[in-house]
């Protein structure tokens, strides 16, 4: 054995001491000490998204982003299955808010169409589109974001999520079509196509614990509210962009 071999031999437990102290000081537990408790299992808490436990975590991440972005809100208005932001984020300054979905049974439709293929819209009729969770389970991206495009008026603001870190629904209903998981570089790239690329703005939401608690189905108030304030863009529980569309040139 060579010198160079003696003295990293010599040298290993040192080094593994002060991982072990790196480990210890930042509150890591050591390998093989790590407490899964409740979470060692290989099914999830809920299997709807937290939904069966309270109001799921990414809806915290939604609704403050929405929520930013309130003044965005005015007058005509276009949400998809419901129009529960619109008329809670935007108040009076909304003046109809119109309410697509693909589904013709959903009683709280005002307009039955498909974003990827929708000539039957009127160009231009929204000051704002709110789009929340729904791109993810469209295929043709593409088509629809034109779609959501053509439908704003000229400095109108589209308000996107999507799903980043996600399950991805059981085999019955809406979400056996999911097709995607986004990326803030990702939704920023497609937004940019259709919108002008410095009127887009996409941000992740989320942090590895989030993320391992709406994988899990654990609800928002299982949480506490700083856990939430962390953000982490390596682990993208929800991602959100905000689109302007360029007005008409004077």
């Amino acid at each position: 054995m060579s010198l160079y071999q003696r003295l990293r031999a010599q040298l290993r437990p040192l080094a593994s001491g002060l991982r072990h102290l790196r480990r210890s000081a930042r509150g890591i537990p050591q390998p093989g000490t790590v407490d899964f408790g409740d979470l060692r299992r290989t099914s999830p808490l809920c299997a709807d998204y937290g939904y069966d436990r309270g109001l799921p975590i990414d809806r915290i991440y939604i609704e403050a982003f929405i929520a930013k972005h309130t003044a965005d809100l005015r007058g005509c208005v276009l949400e998809v299955q419901e129009d529960d932001y619109a008329r809670r984020f935007g108040g009076t300054a909304v003046e109809r808010c119109d309410v697509l979905d693909l589904d013709p049974t959903n009683p709280r439709a005002t307009v039955i169409a498909d974003l990827t293929d929708a000539p039957q819209l009127a160009a231009e009729s929204y000051d704002a589109i709110i789009l929340t969770q729904t791109l993810q389970l469209i295929y043709d991206l593409d088509a629809a974001v034109a779609t959501l495009h053509r439908l704003l008026k000229p400095g109108g603001v589209l308000l996107c999520t999507v799903s980043g870190i996600s399950s991805v629904g059981r085999s019955g209903g809406e979400d056996a079509q999911w097709c995607w998981s986004f990326t803030p570089g990702s939704l920023q790239r497609l937004l940019a196509a259709r919108f002008e690329p410095d009127a887009v703005s996409a941000e992740a939401f989320g942090n590895v614990l989030t993320a391992v608690a709406f994988l899990e189905g654990l609800a928002a108030a299982e949480l506490e509210p700083a856990e939430f304030e962390a953000r982490d863009p390596a682990y993208p529980v929800v991602v959100a962009a905000r689109a302007l569309k360029a007005a008409h040139p004077r």
